[in-house]
């Protein structure tokens, strides 16, 4: 059974991790290896659980593979976690999505950025109202990939069965506007990864998406807590840690000028090496190289390292 609203909006404060896509060779997903990662997450104390996410690689899936590694995801999982599916395309091909995951029982839809060349704001608003009038279900719009006015951010927030928004902009000041002028009981999740939690929580945000936490789910849930706890030099420390291996993310990766491009293959490596499993990746993403593979090993070397120091000692960043 789903969780109720509430449930939801309590699960969207917290860390939220992607569940990657793992691809065999042949470019089949590994249906099993998804259920591992997502009940070894769950065992580390991750509650909220993104499949069918950007990070998942959703553009790469067709709807029935969207619909296969969602299921995976909360058949693996106990009754108490969240889990968000990812759901985008035309009104109709949404909204065929959102009553397939419906039949699965997933507790919130995640709604994907906009993937159109044109788009206009009351048009998108709209599109929402459409997704919303086909379920009971939570919707968790993702601001992503274009530039919207705080007027837009507000009314979003005051849409039917809208509970959280996850903002993936890179602008703080915007951010902080679009709570001020929106309602007041939905939940602002930051879904720029660690690097922004300690400015995007002092905005407003409640909730953050993973980056090496995906991985390394301990130290999310302990940049949490600081966060929660006002304990911001202790917060602080924790995203410096994270930061190399999340700037590596942003790389182009080989014969490419577009950032990012090795993001989703240096998550898998970076689950590989904290012993789950990554997999291949598909078109239009690339494998990392063997260079690639070993700096993302250093990097690994270097976060666990500091890990250790940091997660062993509480006290650590303590006024």
């Amino acid at each position: 059974m789903a969780l109720a609203t509430a449930e939801v909006k309590e699960r969207l404060r917290g860390v939220a991790v992607g569940i990657l896509t793992p691809f065999d060779q042949d470019g089949e997903i590994e249906h099993w290896k998804i259920e591992e990662n997502a009940q070894s997450l769950y065992e580390e104390g991750i509650r909220t659980f993104l499949a069918a996410a950007n990070i998942s690689e959703y553009h790469s899936l067709v709807d029935q593979e969207r619909i296969d590694v969602t299921e995976a995801t909360v058949t693996s999982l106990p009754s108490d976690a969240c889990v968000l599916a990812g759901v985008g395309g035309s009104t109709n091909q949404a909204q065929d999505l959102i009553q397939a995951y419906d039949q699965i029982g997933v507790d919130a839809m995640m709604v994907m950025p906009p993937d159109h060349t044109y788009l206009h704001e009351q048009g998108l608003l709209e599109y929402y109202r459409s997704l919303a009038d086909a379920t009971e279900t939570p919707l968790v719009p993702y601001v992503r990939g274009f530039d919207p006015s705080v007027e837009y951010l507000a009314q979003l927030t005051k849409l039917d069965g809208v509970v959280g928004i996850k903002y993936a902009l890179p602008d703080s000041v915007k951010l902080g506007a679009g709570i001020s002028a929106g309602a007041d009981d939905v939940v602002w999740v930051n879904g720029l990864a660690e690097p922004y939690a300690v400015s995007y929580w002092a905005e407003g945000v409640e909730g953050f998406s993973a980056g090496v936490s995906n991985f390394r789910p301990e130290i999310g849930l302990e940049l949490y807590d600081a966060l929660a706890n006002e304990n911001w030099s202790r917060a602080r420390e924790l995203r410096e840690a994270c930061l190399p291996y999340q700037n590596f993310r942003e790389k182009t990766g080989q014969n490419s000028t577009i950032a990012g491009g090795i993001s989703v293959p240096a998550v898998k490596k970076g689950l590989e090496l904290a012993g789950l499993y990554g997999g291949d990746v598909r078109e239009p993403i690339r494998s990392l190289t063997p260079q690639e593979e070993k700096r993302a090993e250093e990097l690994y070397d270097q976060l666990n390292d500091e890990l250790e120091q940091l997660l062993s000692d509480g006290s650590v960043g303590k006024a």
